[in-house]
C-alpha cells in the first residue's frame, strides 16, 4: 500500500465496502457521540467520515487528535445505515472504521477556524493565509482560477495563437502607473523595472513576424489598492495580432471570453450581443466608461427644459459655456422618501444636492392647495369629476418649472405614475462620476438590476488627448501607443477632437479588457508625442527599442489584455479581488505572511551601491 494513501477523501463509495484503505488529510471536524468518535477527514478533493470506538487499537491516540491536525489512517470501509447517508458529499454512503493512525503534523491552537463560515478580520486571514486557503470557498475559488486560465489557453491555441514569454526584468517605461524599480548590481546607479505590461515586447514580436501571440502574463504596477485591483501585481490574458482591424480583435477575443463565462458562470445568462458604445456616449448615458448594463437606466440631457425656467439655479447655470443638465430616470422611484434619500446621497458625494421630480396620481391635498379649498371639498370634487383626476408632477423642481415643462421631461424620459427623475447640472466633468454612482445606487435600490446575468459592452472611440484645465497643457488621455483615427491628417486638426482606435470591454460595472490598434508609423508617433509636449529625442530615449524597430517594416497590428483576476472575481461572485488571488497583499501593499516589504541587509545595500535615507 502507498505510504500515505490508497484513495483521496472524495473517492470511496459503496463499491469499496469491506476494503482496507489508507487515507491522509486534515481533521475537519470532530464529533464525540457517547464514546464513538466521528471525524470528517478532509483533503483537497473532498471529505470522508471516519469513526473510531474503544474496539479500535488506536482509540486512545485518536482521542488526542484536534482540528486541523494532519493525519494518516488505515481502516475498513463500511456502509452507512440508510437513514445516516449524507447526500451532500460523494462519499456519503460510506464511512471508514479506523484501525491504525499516524499523526503527520500536529497543529497548535488555531488563529482562525477552517470549519464553518465564521468571519475574520482581513489582517488575520492574510497573515495566516495558508489556513484561510484551507476553507472550502477558498479552495473552490483557486480551483476556479486554475480552470479559467486553462480554458483561456485552450481557446487561444484553438485560434492558432502560440504562447510566448516576455522578460520580467526590463527598462522603466511609464505606461500610466508607477514602476517597481530593481537596482542593478553590475551597473551601479542604474535600475531595471518590473514590466507594467508586456506592451512593447509584444509589439516588437509583431515587427519580428510572429503573427499571433498570447501569454498569461504577470504585470507589476505600484498602485493604490482597490477592491478590484491589486496594489502590486496581477495577471492578464495578453494578446497581439498582425494585419488586423479593431473589429478583428473583437472577433478574436469575444468568443474566448464568452466561452469562459458560459463554461464557468454557474448557469448565469451571458449576453450574446455585445454593443459598441462610444466613450462619449458611455459618459453621457452611464457616467462611466465601464457601465453596468444590467441596469437599464440611461441618463439623458434635458437642458432645454430648464433654459429660462423658473428654477433659477439651473437657468443661470446654463448661461455659462460648457454646462448642461442631465436627468437620471428612476422607474418605480416615485416617492418623496426615496427622492429625499437620493438627495442625501448626492450631498454625501460632495454635491449641494440632487433635484428631483416624481409623478403620482393627483391627490386631494394637491387639489386643495391648488384651488385654495379644504381637503374634504377637494375630495368631493375629485370624486364627482368636477375636478379632473389623473397624473401630477411633485417635488420642488416641478413647482418651479411648471406643468408644461415637467410633462415634456416626463415624455422625453418615458416615465409614468410611480416614477421619478433626478437632475444634476454643471460642467459634465464635475458631476459625471457622481451621476454614474447615483445611477448605480438607484438601479440597486429599486431592484432594476438583472443580477443573474453577465452584460458586456465594448467602449470605443477614446480620445487620444486631454487638456489640463488648470495649466492648459495637452497630454495623453489614454494609451499613447494607439493609432489615431484618421492618421496623420487627424493630428493636423484640433487635438481634442482626435479619437483613437482604442477600446475597453466592460462587464457588470468592471473593466475586463483594454486594447488598441497600435501606432506603428514613426512619423505619426512623433507627431502625437510632439502635441503632448514630448520631443523626438525624448521619445527615442523613452521608447528607443520600439521606435527603432518601427523603422524596419513594421506591420499594422493590434491587441488587448484581459484581466484574469477580475474575470475570476466576477465568475466566483466575489466583490474583492483578494478572494481569488492565492497570496495577495493587504490594503497597504504588505505581505503579512512573508513580512514584505522588509529592510535589506547592509551588505545587500553596499553591493548595490545604495543608501536608505531615514524618513523624518
Amino acid at each position: 500500500m502507498h505510504a500515505f494513501r490508497s484513495h483521496t477523501c472524495a473517492e470511496l463509495n459503496k463499491s469499496n465496502v469491506g476494503d482496507m484503505v489508507r487515507l491522509s488529510g486534515w481533521v475537519h471536524r470532530i464529533r464525540d457521540h457517547g464514546g464513538i468518535l466521528f471525524i470528517d477527514l478532509r483533503d483537497h478533493y473532498g471529505i470522508t467520515q471516519v469513526l473510531c470506538d474503544p474496539d479500535s487499537p488506536v482509540f486512545a491516540e485518536m482521542e488526542k487528535v484536534r482540528a486541523e491536525w494532519c493525519i494518516r489512517i488505515d481502516g475498513n470501509v463500511k456502509a452507512r445505515d440508510a437513514d445516516l447517508v449524507n447526500d451532500k458529499i460523494p462519499t456519503g454512503e460510506v464511512e471508514v472504521f479506523v484501525r491504525d493512525l499516524e499523526v503527520l503534523g500536529a497543529s497548535e491552537e488555531l488563529p482562525l477556524m477552517v470549519f464553518g463560515d465564521q468571519e475574520y478580520p482581513e489582517e488575520t486571514r492574510l497573515k495566516y493565509r495558508f489556513l484561510d486557503l484551507r476553507r472550502e470557498v477558498m479552495q473552490e475559488n483557486m480551483k476556479l482560477r486554475s480552470d479559467v486560465v486553462a480554458s483561456m489557453r485552450k481557446r487561444m491555441w484553438e485560434q492558432d495563437f502560440r504562447e510566448y514569454q516576455t522578460p520580467i526584468i526590463t527598462a522603466s517605461s511609464p505606461e500610466g502607473a508607477r514602476d517597481f524599480l530593481v537596482p542593478s548590481r553590475l551597473h551601479p546607479g542604474k535600475f531595471y523595472a518590473l514590466p507594467q505590461a508586456p506592451q512593447q515586447f509584444k509589439q516588437l514580436m509583431m515587427v519580428a513576424g510572429f503573427d499571433k501571440y498570447f501569454q498569461i502574463a504577470p504585470c507589476f504596477r505600484d498602485e493604490d489598492p482597490r477592491a478590484d485591483r491589486s496594489p502590486t501585481d496581477f495577471y492578464q490574458l495578453d494578446m497581439e495580432m498582425s494585419f488586423v482591424t479593431q473589429q478583428d480583435v473583437f472577433d478574436t477575443i469575444q468568443p474566448v471570453l464568452k466561452g469562459v463565462f458560459e463554461e464557468f458562470g454557474g448557469g448565469r445568462k451571458v449576453d450574446q450581443d455585445w454593443p459598441q458604445i462610444s466613450y462619449k456616449e458611455a459618459a453621457l448615458w452611464y457616467g462611466t466608461d465601464k457601465p453596468d448594463l444590467r441596469n437599464p437606466i440611461k441618463m439623458q440631457v434635458v437642458s432645454d427644459h430648464f433654459r429660462s425656467s423658473g428654477f433659477a439655479i439651473f437657468a443661470k447655470l446654463l448661461e455659462q459655456d460648457g454646462t448642461e443638465i442631465r436627468a437620471i430616470p428612476a422607474p418605480t422611484g416615485g416617492s418623496r422618501k426615496f427622492c429625499d434619500r437620493m438627495n442625501k446621497f448626492a450631498q454625501e458625494q460632495g454635491l449641494p444636492g440632487m433635484g428631483y421630480i416624481f409623478w403620482r396620481d393627483k391627490t386631494a391635498d394637491s387639489v386643495a392647495q391648488e384651488l385654495g379649498i379644504p381637503v374634504k371639498e377637494a375630495q368631493a370634487k375629485l370624486k364627482s369629476g368636477e375636478v379632473e383626476g389623473g397624473m401630477e408632477a411633485a417635488g420642488p423642481l416641478a413647482k418651479n418649472i411648471g406643468p408644461e415643462r415637467t410633462e415634456a421631461i416626463r415624455q422625453q424620459l418615458g416615465l409614468n405614475v410611480g416614477d421619478a427623475a433626478f437632475f444634476l447640472g454643471g460642467k459634465p466633468k464635475a458631476f459625471e462620476a457622481v451621476a454614474g454612482r447615483a445611477r448605480n445606487v438607484i438601479g440597486e435600490e429599486l431592484g432594476l438590476l438583472d443580477k443573474d446575468r453577465f452584460a458586456f459592452a465594448w467602449i470605443v472611440d477614446f480620445p487620444i488627448f486631454q487638456m489640463d484645465d488648470e495649466t492648459g497643457k495637452l497630454d495623453f488621455d489614454h494609451n499613447p501607443f494607439s493609432m489615431p483615427q484618421g492618421g496623420m491628417e487627424a493630428l493636423e486638426g484640433d487635438p481634442l477632437a482626435v479619437r483613437g482606435y482604442q477600446f475597453d470591454l466592460a462587464c457588470n460595472g468592471y473593466e475586463l479588457v483594454s486594447g488598441a490598434i497600435r501606432n506603428h508609423k514613426p512619423e505619426i508617433m512623433f507627431k502625437a508625442f510632439d502635441l503632448a509636449g514630448y520631443g523626438e529625442d525624448e521619445v527615442r530615449k523613452r521608447f528607443g527599442g520600439m521606435v527603432n524597430a518601427f523603422q524596419y517594416g513594421a506591420p499594422p497590428h493590434g491587441g488587448c489584455a484581459a484581466g484574469v483576476d477580475r474575470i475570476v472575481m466576477l465568475l466566483a461572485d466575489q466583490e474583492n479581488i483578494r478572494e481569488v488571488v492565492m497570496f495577495p497583499m493587504n490594503q497597504r501593499a504588505e505581505d503579512l505572511m512573508m513580512n514584505a516589504p522588509n529592510e535589506p541587509l547592509n551588505e545587500q545595500l553596499r553591493e548595490l551601491h545604495l543608501r536608505v535615507i531615514p524618513q523624518e
